[in-house]
């Protein structure tokens, strides 16, 4: 069911900071690694599939196993890393794991900004999330504003009994006390550099790749 309009906003929560699964939360200083005008790759698709996996591993542990879970990823390529997750865990627990689509477009606090109404798709929230464990996707952790923006969502909708974030990259650069649960690596760029992640339902393939502006 689409959301139309915020109904209220909270204080987001501070996500605590528990060690990292295995073969996540690695430390990296990409500066200088994409040259002027140019992009590297830095990771393929059997890199994005070990932090899946490593996702998975980590909810499980979250829960136990319970029932008590719902992924939540926020659109676009967070929406699509939550399917792949929910598919993982649905292998492991023999059963349907719920699926939230988050479009936070609405509860940004830079929605007067030129052309952000456009790109606004609607959240597909299909189970409640009242005592659930909510594994919150993005690809990447930057300011912090986009996952604001996704907590206060989240709770027009219900009272989760924990959210828990979990990022593919963590590029720096936040503005906000909030911090990710789980990441796959931490990147430290340049000035003028970017990541970006490309997912092959969207993208055509699946990769991390460093670009820098000319």
């Amino acid at each position: 069911m689409a959301r139309k309009e915020p109904v209220r906003k909270k204080e987001a929560a501070r996500a605590g900071a528990p060690p990292a699964a295995e073969g996540v939360g690695a430390n990296v200083t990409a500066a200088g690694a994409a040259g002027a005008g140019g992009s590297k790759v830095l990771h393929t698709a059997a890199w994005i599939e070990r932090q899946l996996d490593a996702f998975a591993a980590a909810a499980l542990a979250e829960t136990g196993g319970a029932g008590q879970l719902v992924v939540a990823g926020i659109r676009t390529h967070g929406a699509l890393l939550a399917d792949r997750l929910a598919a993982l865990l649905e292998r492991k627990l023999g059963r349907p794991v719920p699926v939230a689509r988050l479009d936070v477009t609405l509860y940004r606090d830079d929605l007067s900004r030129p052309g952000r109404l456009k790109a606004y798709h609607g959240t597909e929230m299909l189970c409640p999330i009242d005592e659930q464990t909510v594994i919150l996707l993005d690809d990447v952790f930057y300011t912090g504003r986009t996952i604001r923006a996704a907590l206060d969502l989240l709770m027009d909708f219900g009272r989760p009994r924990a959210v828990r974030l979990y990022v593919l990259l963590d590029r720096g650069g936040h503005e906000l006390p909030l911090r990710p649960d789980l990441c796959g690596e931490k990147l430290t760029l340049a000035p003028g550099e970017s990541v970006r992640v490309h997912l092959k339902e969207l993208d055509g393939e699946d990769a991390v790749v460093l670009a820098r502006e000319q």
